[in-house]
């Protein structure tokens, strides 16, 4: 059962993004309109350049958009997000309970405070053994860990991941991805997942945002229909799930021949 839904309600209206140079002006993303309701897990797909990891940052606060807007049913949304990565970015001299800790550390938060939170979210993914341990001594998928530990740590809205999984071998793929549909479950926070793989964002997602090749529209918004919670490894071998995952490729097929042919001319 999936938690009350309390993160964040995001309403994106005619977002544009270009890139300015002496090259010439590059759009990114063009007249992008999307609603994500709160505590929801949107997974976003499209061809490699459409600017789904400019959407991710604009939706930090990393990046700022050309035109449009973006509203919020919380006050300074924008700060309070989390975002992972494909690659940890953890502090190689930290240890894991300081990795997590730091994002509490900028903010100032009191030690009193901020220990007994470490320790939460440290159990939240499993690593209360490891808190001691320095990345190096970290599997991948356990440096992935910490890395979500970090995120949660700091209670944010909304969780905005890059594709954390990418660099995974499949088992631990399989391991992380079940791991995050369950502390999304436990925690009902809003989650914008970024992902090439069709079959991730039909494992995780509520719903799957295809986009288009630059500049990135969004193409199709597909319900996905299987109800939480998910035994991952079933799902992903049901004829439901392979006639759906086969017609978003359908869709996205030709996106992705489109960005294929842009850029070889």
């Amino acid at each position: 059962m999936v938690a009350q839904r309390r993160g964040a309600a995001i309403e994106i209206s005619g977002l544009r993004k270009d890139y300015v140079s002496g090259q010439g002006t590059v759009t990114a993303l063009d007249n992008v309109d999307l609603k994500i309701a709160p505590g929801e897990f949107l997974c976003i797909v499209g061809p490699s350049g459409c600017g789904k990891s400019t959407l991710l940052r604009i939706l930090a606060g990393l990046d700022k958009q050309t035109g449009g807007t973006i509203r919020a049913d919380a006050e300074g949304w924008a700060v309070q997000n989390a975002m992972v990565f494909q690659e940890s970015g953890l502090f190689p001299w930290m240890s894991v309970a300081d990795n997590v800790r730091f994002g509490l550390d900028t903010r100032g938060v009191p030690r009193s405070e901020a220990d007994p939170r470490v320790e939460a979210a440290l159990r939240l993914v499993g690593l209360t053994r490891f808190r001691n341990h320095y990345p190096h001594q970290l599997s991948g998928g356990m440096r992935q860990r910490s890395a979500i530990a970090r995120a949660f740590v700091t209670d944010p809205a909304m969780l905005l991941m890059d594709e954390p999984f990418a660099a995974l071998d499949a088992q631990n793929r399989v391991i992380l991805q079940a791991e995050l549909v369950r502390i999304w479950g436990q925690t009902g926070k809003t989650v914008v997942y970024i992902t090439h793989s069709i079959e991730e964002a039909l494992l995780l997602g509520d719903r799957t945002v295809i986009m288009t090749a630059q500049p990135g529209r969004i193409k199709r918004i597909v319900d996905v229909p299987f109800p939480h919670p998910r035994d991952l490894i079933q799902l992903s071998a049901s004829a439901e799930f392979g006639r759906l995952k086969l017609d978003i490729w359908r869709v996205l097929e030709d996106e992705v021949n489109r960005a294929r042919a842009e850029m070889e001319l």
